[in-house]
């Protein structure tokens, strides 16, 4: 049983990185929705039952239909406390849309980004019509139609555009120990900057301001937050993920040290020979040597 399930969540990966895109029935693939880990897949959700969402430090507590909203760059949790949960998922990359130059990032859209509407509280007209755009999306992707990825991105910007029309849901409450909250964010986003893949995608938050801008919070708050929880700065908690990170592609890569230092966000190789020296002694050069 547990040789399928593998196999299952390995097509399910693999029908993601090819098309850009999957979209199911929650209740048909419960499976994918719990396995799925992908950091570079948004997701739009249309459930129906009882659940707990987790959201920076805020959680919203709900019963009925909710459409929501998933940035793979901001950590978030889903509670499920109704023995039945129905709905639709749909998952795409940014690339998969293929924005004009001149559109949003979907980063920066108010359905996406942390500060903005990621939760919508669904009537039943509503959840009756995207419950159609989910089944024609599901049909079009079972189909042989050479252009339904075209078609599936018309039906992801019309849900998108209705849902820019619709009122946000005002429930969120603030989360009992909002500084314990925030770390554990801040602290899931930092571990979804890695591992780093590719020299074509480098670091993008280097900073606690970074960070901070990407969570919609003030530094200074975030600072306060993460020292109070775990006793150590912000930015000594990047510093030690990027040292571990730089340790394990002088390792196990064979990119040179002007590639990896791009790839963690360095501008220069001198910039980065410097940071790794200052906190671990040694030079990337010689971690290199030493290990080969």
């Amino acid at each position: 049983m547990s040789e399928k399930i593998e196999r299952s969540v390995s097509d399910f990966n693999n029908e993601l990185k090819l098309k850009g895109f999957n979209v199911f029935q929650i209740e048909k693939d419960g499976n994918a929705t719990k396995t799925y880990s992908r950091k570079d897949f948004y997701k739009i959700c249309l459930t129906t039952g009882r659940s707990i969402i987790h959201y920076a430090d805020k959680s919203y507590e709900h019963e009925g239909t909710v459409l929501f909203f998933g940035n793979p760059h901001i950590p978030y949790s889903w509670e499920t406390l109704s023995t039945t949960y129905v709905g639709y998922t749909v998952l795409f990359s940014e690339d998969f849309l293929q924005l004009s130059k001149h559109s949003e990032s979907l980063q920066q859209s108010p359905l996406f980004k942390i500060g903005g509407t990621p939760l919508l509280t669904i009537s039943e007209a509503q959840r009756e019509f995207l419950n159609g755009i989910f089944i024609k999306m599901i049909e079009e992707q079972n189909s042989e139609y050479s252009f339904k990825d075209d078609v599936i991105r018309n039906y992801i910007h019309l849900i998108l555009h209705e849902a820019m029309k619709m009122e946000p849901s005002e429930n969120f409450e603030q989360h009992k120990n909002a500084a314990s909250r925030l770390t554990s964010v801040f602290l899931e986003l930092l571990e979804r900057q890695f591992p780093i893949e590719t020299t074509e995608k480098p670091l993008n938050l280097r900073t606690a301001q970074d960070y901070a801008n990407n969570l919609s919070v003030h530094v200074n708050y975030l600072n306060r937050a993460v020292k109070e929880v775990t006793g150590k700065s912000t930015t000594a908690h990047i510093t030690d993920r990027i040292v571990s990170e730089a340790k394990a592609l002088l390792q196990h890569t064979d990119w040179n040290i002007s590639e990896i230092a791009y790839s963690l966000g360095f501008d220069y190789p001198t910039y980065f020979n410097n940071f790794f020296k200052k906190h671990t002694g040694f030079t990337p050069k010689s971690v290199r040597v030493t290990e080969v």
